[in-house]
């Protein structure tokens, strides 16, 4: 999907993970994201995108394993295309190479207003790219 169709003409939350069914992303990330859909667009939030390298089979079935429908949007980026893009790649030899780093955004009609990066040097931490972050 081409990111102008994703982000034009409407204000979405967007955050990434270096990969589905892995335990972080399992057990918090995503999980949060998907609790806190509705105040997050009760923000005036159009959509919540969860991306992250993995084919979209995977995604889809992550994304099933959760209960995301409806709620969060899953987006693979097969080719990590999106993550070189956008400065956000990762290599993590324990997950097969590049991936993407943890992150979250708020983009209006294409325009990111906030980018919060977790740390080069903590690739499996959380902090301010959380669920509970969107919401102040």
């Amino acid at each position: 999907m081409p990111t102008d169709d994703l982000f034009k003409g409407k204000k979405v939350v967007i955050f990434g993970v270096p990969g589905a069914f892995t335990p972080g992303c399992s057990k918090t990330h995503l999980p949060g994201y998907i609790k806190d859909a509705e105040r997050i667009k009760g923000k005036g939030v159009s959509e919540i995108v969860c991306v992250s390298v993995n084919d979209p089979f995977v995604m889809a079935a992550w994304g099933e394993a959760h209960g995301a429908a409806g709620k969060v949007r899953m987006l693979a980026d097969t080719n990590a295309e999106f993550a070189k893009a956008a400065g956000l790649d990762l290599n993590l030899a324990v997950l097969g190479g590049v991936r993407c780093k943890r992150f979250s955004a708020v983009v209006n009609n294409g325009v990111v207003e906030a980018l919060n990066v977790e740390p080069a040097d903590a690739p499996t931490g959380m902090t301010c790219s959380l669920a509970e972050k969107m919401l102040v």
